[in-house]
């Protein structure tokens, strides 16, 4: 592979999450932050084996958190004492409006908004613990 053919490949990187109330979370996940479902899978007793929630071009996908062998390697944050190790940072056109509408939908909000030399930004935790941050800064677009 030439030094420039990654310029030809496509790649995605989608975040996955587990939680421990998937129904709810998909729909405080829409609410609170924008998304939309694109695919929900339900299994029995109002779990969710596989979901798609997209905002604009990105995706995350989520499943409730059970007793699979993929469950043993991921769990919901508050499961293992509210921190996580990895977080999703999403790109918003206004900052402000969307920490309004994660406000209004009670978002724990743990970094409020914030101007700095790249962008405005704030992060906040859904009600299973898991950190999203959002801001205006886009490594796609230099300036």
């Amino acid at each position: 592979m030439s030094e420039n053919s990654h310029q030809h490949v496509r790649v995605d990187v989608i975040p996955t999450l587990r939680y421990r109330d998937a129904p709810a979370a998909i729909t405080w996940l829409c609410r609170a932050f924008g998304f939309e479902q694109r695919m929900v899978v339900r299994g029995d007793d109002d779990t969710i084996i596989h979901a798609q929630l997209v905002f604009g071009r990105g995706m995350i996908m989520l499943a409730s958190a059970r007793n699979t062998k993929f469950d043993t390697l991921q769990k919901p944050p508050r499961d293992v004492g509210g921190v996580g190790t990895q977080s999703a940072y999403v790109i918003v056109e206004d900052v402000d409006r969307h920490y309004e509408r994660a406000v209004a939908a009670g978002a724990e909000i743990v970094v409020e908004p914030t101007t700095e030399d790249h962008g405005r930004g704030y992060s906040c935790r859904d009600p299973e613990g898991h950190l999203w941050n959002f801001g205006n800064y886009s490594p796609w677009i230099t300036a």
